[in-house]
């Protein structure tokens, strides 16, 4: 009988527990049909109020493209705004008619209320006008491409006079489509509303019907328990050796903490090459049996004084944003060896920032590869293709390096400055002596941060080059630096060159000229740079001179076996990519002079 009634039971349970998860199934799979609903609403409302909005700016270039037609004077120029304009005119018509019948292309239905209907029909009259003038203006240039400009100006002034107007309407049906598509969200929020109460009483009546029935239940089964003392007893053994466990598994960890400690190349030092601690792994590569921990870095992975310069000045450069490369590293006895080395910052709490080295030998790897590249010679067509694919990972890696540098700056200067903060209360007034010398080195610190933060910034991309082209963002360029390095940089276009290139030839053109200005104000100590731009038909030249000590000139050729520092190299890659070519002279008496002749 017992039996019967807890079988009885436990079947009026199972079913209870089946309709109810079926009702919150039900619940559940119809809100997700209702919220997929209005997210694909939403996802439309989105585009069309992008396509919407776009067609500002398109009515803006319209106008702008047509002022640059007929105030021109150059007849090669007029056909290129031509062309440009006819391009304008179509995209900015397949958006007008998209937005009111749908568009499969811009992905929008074309479904619109009566009064975006009504917001629209008051549109169509300046839209008209502007197209139609425009194609008339398109017309008389591809008839007569030198037709005098007073011809032209009558098509320009309609083109204006109903420019503001369609601004103002394409505004309100923005503003239209933003608040249908604001309407429907919170018709949303209604039935999300709606379904978390269904969803709550759902929940209540299991708790009437099903928990609380189960509750007594459970009750009775652990009033049950409580008389098993065995099986109590036998738990907490079994806690017991599970705790065991957990202490064998702490030891092993501290034990493979050790083992990577002798078998891993890893180092701590300072932004200037200081060691803090070194593995011992990294001493014993470098046969060093006793290492002071005070000495410096790159004296301890290289004999050759250049090599050690390039390991501090990449310790200096990239202290704060990381750094991942190869360093061809040298014994005390001569032997020879190649790294990849990996630069990761680290926050101390103290007043030098920390970086964590670490680094793999990769000597024979390297060698096998300087190996293959000596022994194997390809075709001068291969290697011109095989050197742009290279030039182009090595642009494409240098881009994601300085937008994540960017990026490092954006989200570390607070916690960096707070850390100085928290160094600055922590200076003890009772010992001057101490607090004065500790308050001047986070004065400097503070300082190189502002200045280390402005330059990696400038170094960044200029909104200039994408929106006025080479010669505008070169003005900014040698402005900011002449500003920040208190030397003089000066621009010089000789013949006003202001015609744009491709944006992937003057991003090259740009870095390239960065780094030759850089280059004369880090290593040359030149007091004056002169950048000089000149231009033929086919050519666009430009001139970067210093003044500054001079450097070899054939150093630059053995970059590729570990000698000279990269900037050479990367300079090169980029003026090949873009099918330019890069003339260099230097001397102690004259100073450098590197000169980029690149095809227009």
């Amino acid at each position: 009988m017992s039996s019967t009634l807890d079988n009885s039971t436990f079947d009026r349970l199972r079913r209870l527990y089946i309709i109810a998860l079926g009702a919150i199934a039900c619940s559940v799979f119809i809100s997700q049909i209702i919220v997929r609903n209005f997210l694909k609403d939403q996802q439309d409302d989105s585009t069309v109020i992008n396509v919407a909005g776009r067609q500002r700016m398109l009515s803006q270039k319209l106008s702008k493209e047509v002022l640059l037609i007929v105030n021109s004077t150059n007849v090669s120029k007029r056909l290129v705004y031509k062309d440009t304009l006819k391009k304008t005119i179509n995209r900015w018509q397949n958006s007008h008619i998209g937005l009111q019948q749908g568009s499969d292309s811009l992905k929008i239905s074309g479904t619109n209320s009566a009064e975006i209907i009504e917001m629209f029909s008051r549109l169509q009259i300046p839209f008209s006008e502007m197209y139609q003038a425009s194609q008339n203006i398109i017309s008389k240039i591809e008839q007569n491409p030198d037709i005098e400009q007073a011809q032209l100006e009558p098509f320009e002034k309609q083109v204006t006079a109903n420019e503001y107007q369609f601004l103002t309407i394409m505004d309100t049906i923005v503003n239209q489509y933003d608040v249908e598509a604001n309407e429907k969200v919170n018709l949303l929020r209604n039935w999300e509303l709606l379904l978390m109460i269904f969803t709550l009483l759902l929940l209540f009546l299991e708790f009437l019907f099903i928990f609380k029935p189960t509750a007594k239940m459970v009750k009775e089964t652990i009033t049950r328990l409580l008389h098993s003392e065995r099986k109590a007893i036998q738990t907490a053994y079994e806690a017991d050796e599970l705790r065991e466990e957990n202490e064998k598994s702490v030891k092993e960890l501290r034990v493979l903490n050790q083992a990577m400690n002798k078998t891993l190349l890893f180092a701590r030092v300072t932004s200037d090459g200081t060691i803090l601690h070194i593995g011992e792994k990294f001493s014993k590569l470098f046969e060093q049996a006793e290492f002071n921990i005070n000495s410096n870095f790159s004296e301890l992975i290289t004999t050759g004084k250049n090599d050690q310069q390039y390991v501090e000045h990449v310790l200096k450069t990239y202290y704060k944003s990381g750094w991942q490369g190869e360093i061809k590293a040298s014994k005390s006895t001569g032997d020879l060896l190649w790294l990849e080395m990996y630069l990761i910052p680290i926050h101390s709490g103290k007043d030098q920032s920390e970086i964590l080295v670490i680094a793999s030998d990769i000597t024979e790897k390297k060698e096998a590869q300087l190996e293959v590249e000596s022994l194997t010679k390809q075709s001068y067509e291969e290697e011109m293709n095989q050197q742009k694919i290279i030039s182009s990972k090595i642009i494409e890696n240098q881009e994601q390096e300085q937008n994540r540098i960017a990026k490092d700056i954006h989200d570390g200067i607070g916690q960096m400055l707070t850390g100085l903060k928290y160094n600055l209360e922590s200076v003890n007034l009772n010992d001057l002596e101490k607090a004065a010398s500790k308050i001047e080195n986070l004065k400097s610190l503070t300082a190189d941060i502002i200045q280390g933060v402005r330059a990696a910034t400038f170094n960044l991309t200029p909104p200039e080059l994408s929106d006025y082209g080479i010669v505008s963002a070169l003005s900014k360029l040698t402005h900011e630096l002449s500003k920040l390095t208190g030397k003089t940089i000066e621009l010089y276009n000789r013949k006003n060159f202001n015609k744009r290139l491709d944006s992937l030839v003057e991003i090259n053109i740009y870095r390239i000229t960065q780094e030759a200005i850089n280059n004369a104000i880090k290593y040359a100590d030149s007091s004056y740079i002169l950048v000089s731009v000149s231009h033929s038909d086919h050519m666009l030249s430009i001139t970067i001179d210093d003044d500054g000590k001079g450097f070899d000139v054939n150093r630059p050729k053995n970059i590729k076996t570990g000698v000279g520092g990269m900037g050479m190299t990367f300079m090169k890659e980029r003026i090949n990519y873009i099918n330019g070519r890069l003339f260099l002279s230097s001397s102690p008496e004259t100073g450098t002079r590197i000169t980029l002749n690149i095809p227009i």
